[in-house]
């Protein structure tokens, strides 16, 4: 089924609205805003979920090229650890939105949780990357910009295995913190215990 291009029937600037790396143990979590045209359309954009790396990296490049504005922002381990990963998702989408070169008109958000600092009208919509466009194109820039950052953060601790897991839970990250402790990287505010009691 393809994705709808705009939610309003008005041509106004929505803001598609997306974040990756809320289940991750170690790692930034990152949210990306992208404002296509009102009646834009392409059948490869799709739920990031759905893609390839491969595809989601040469998807990427059309997506910059043809939005009107597009940003992504990450927010750090510490400030997750800090304000919860709940509130840090928020406010990286938050800042994704104000980094944004024009001001949307309506932000339609992925999920069912956010709180507007800017006083921009919006819409929660659950499973939404599979609906809108603007928000499938938002998981796609959030999930490449992270996944870069992840493999470059593996080739400075490798034995977590980043490049693969990319900061999930994966048994080999949840063994390696056993073995070795946790990173700089590692969010100290996710209980390791609660994945595999048994290694503890």
């Amino acid at each position: 089924m393809a994705l709808k291009s705009h939610f309003s029937e008005k041509p106004i600037l929505e803001c598609g609205c997306d974040e990756v790396g809320r289940g991750c143990v170690a790692g930034p979590v990152c949210a990306a805003a992208v404002i296509l045209p009102h009646d834009y359309h392409n059948d490869l954009i799709n739920d990031s979920k759905q893609l390839t790396a491969k595809q989601r990296e040469e998807i990427r490049l059309v997506i910059e090229r043809d939005a009107i504005a597009w940003s992504v922002q990450t927010l750090s381990e510490q400030v997750i650890d800090k304000i919860n990963i709940l509130r840090a998702s928020i406010q990286c989408m938050n800042n994704a939105v104000a980094d944004l070169a024009v001001r949307p008109e309506l932000l339609l958000i992925d999920g069912n949780k956010f709180q507007d600092v800017h006083h921009i009208p919006y819409h929660c919509i659950v499973k939404g990357d599979a609906q809108y466009l603007s928000i499938a194109a938002a998981s796609i820039l959030a999930k490449t910009h992270r996944d870069q950052l992840m493999d470059q953060l593996h080739e400075e601790y490798p034995m977590y295995d980043w490049k693969h897991n990319k900061g999930y839970p994966s048994p080999k990250q949840i063994a390696a913190i056993k073995e070795y402790g946790r990173s700089p990287y590692h969010r100290k505010s996710f209980h390791i215990k609660q994945l595999d009691p048994l290694l503890f």
